[in-house]
């Protein structure tokens, strides 16, 4: 007997019903992308291993799917290069290639190869399949699809305030009310690593403020102590636990923490831009917050910082995020190019539709009408009747085989096809139809317009 065959951890297969939910997220982000002026592009499943290689860091270079070139490359090798004490001297030589372990680095190496046909400021969305070398658990999958849209070549805040009215238009659209819009500044953070003393840690600092919520004031202040931010610096420190109040009311009190530093003070004008922008625009259902312990990719983010939250009671991590990237394509040689984007997490965003149950009862719909098949001739005419249905954009289709009619029927029931037409001797004569709806029970004998009348 056989093995039974799997597919690799951390990847899935989706049925119909898994598939027409995902196109419909899909569908609905794409769209307003679309309205929002931003341009399609796609980029390969696989670049060359120095595009990837080196641009996220020790350990997103470990989480990198290489790619085998042949093996051929293999017979070249020595044993002795095979030790991992070679690793650096093997890759190169076997894997020329790897899986792209998300799309913003590939866009900024489209950005540079195609500068020359580029209007700039470019608008650009994708929605394409990453891939990463993860340990696969809950949420998380080494296969999975990143819906992005970014902004290239302007400096302008109304993108910051776009970018924000995109998610609301989104989340809106997918009915899902009542979701909080995060931001926060990197300059604002820089400031106050600068207040406090702490500018060469400003990693660490931000690491252990973004658990303020999970671990408290008091663990969040010991982890600082224990990165070498000095007591002193942690005093300075303290209004920042006391925030409270409204986006406004906590912006003025971060004036006073920031007032020696230049940088802090220059990210608080940015948030007020944004937030003064929004509150005179409004938002048709998301709610913007300003969150000062927000500190998501701050290895490449320089401006704003954005984190979608699902609505409260949803127990879900963010559903998106993105921000201000002064230099993303200085890694490949253009230079001074400043981007703005944001990304939608589509499978957290699946969970919390499905626990909300706000997808569309009719997105699973498929067939609509099943035609018995009673023979060769009745047959033939059910297919030029299905034919007239499909042009008029009904899910029409014919029993395959002239099997027993209890099976056919089991069929229809079993793909959930909410009507089964029939055309034997009596139907052939008259050139008609019986419809029967498979949940009353009813039918009724009609010709082919006003078939289309019942289906449509």
């Amino acid at each position: 007997m056989g093995q039974k065959p799997s597919i690799p951890k951390g990847t899935r297969d989706f049925n119909a019903e898994e598939v027409a939910k995902r196109n419909y997220i899909f569908d609905t982000i794409k769209a307003k992308f679309e309205v929002f002026g931003f341009q399609p592009i796609e980029t390969p499943s696989f670049e060359n291993s120095e595009t990837l290689m080196g641009k996220y860091g020790d350990e997103g270079d470990r989480l990198i799917f290489k790619i085998l070139n042949s093996g051929e490359y293999l017979r070249k090798l020595s044993d002795e290069e095979f030790s991992s004490r070679y690793e650096k001297i093997i890759t190169p030589k076997i894997s020329e290639k790897a899986l792209k372990y998300d799309l913003t680095v590939p866009f900024a190496r489209y950005v540079v190869q195609h500068q020359n046909e580029i209007e700039f400021p470019f608008k650009r969305y994708q929605i394409q399949p990453v891939w990463r070398a993860d340990r696969p658990q809950k949420g998380r999958f080494r296969e999975f699809y990143q819906c992005d849209a970014d902004v290239i070549g302007s400096q302008s805040l109304f993108q910051e305030v776009e970018f924000i009215q995109l998610y609301d238009a989104v989340f809106n659209a997918l009915h899902l009310k009542g979701v909080t819009i995060k931001i926060n500044n990197r300059k604002v953070l820089s400031g106050v690593a600068e207040v406090i003393g702490a500018q060469d840690k400003l990693i660490d600092f931000t690491v252990a403020l973004d658990k303020l919520d999970k671990i408290g004031e008091v663990r969040v202040k010991e982890e600082m102590l224990s990165k070498g931010i000095p007591k002193a610096g942690l005093d300075k420190l303290q209004p920042l636990f006391e925030l409270e109040g409204d986006f406004g009311s906590q912006i003025e009190q971060l004036k006073l923490i920031l007032s020696e530093s230049k940088e802090g003070l220059n990210g608080i004008e940015e948030l007020e831009f944004v937030n003064n922008a929004i509150t005179s625009l409004g938002l048709k259902s998301a709610k913007l917050q300003f969150d000062v312990t927000l500190a998501r990719g701050l290895n490449y983010y320089t401006g704003a910082i954005f984190e979608v939250a699902a609505p409260k009671g949803v127990d879900m991590g963010s559903i998106g995020g993105g921000g201000r990237y002064d230099d993303l394509t200085g890694i490949f040689g253009l230079k001074n190019m400043s981007g703005v984007g944001i990304s939608f997490g589509l499978d957290r965003i699946y969970l919390v539709l499905e626990e909300l149950n706000l997808f569309p009862e009719t997105i699973t719909d498929a067939t609509k009408v099943l035609f018995i098949n009673f023979g060769e001739t009745e047959a033939m005419a059910c297919l030029k009747a299905v034919s007239k249905l499909r042009e008029e954009g009904i899910k029409a289709e014919l029993y395959p085989d002239d099997a027993k009619m209890k099976k056919q029927m089991t069929y229809a029931n079993r793909r959930n096809i909410p009507y089964v037409a029939l055309v034997g001797e009596e139907e052939l004569k008259t050139n008609s139809f019986t419809l029967k709806n498979m949940e009353t029970g009813d039918q009724e004998t009609i010709d082919i317009q006003l078939l289309i009348n019942r289906l449509k």
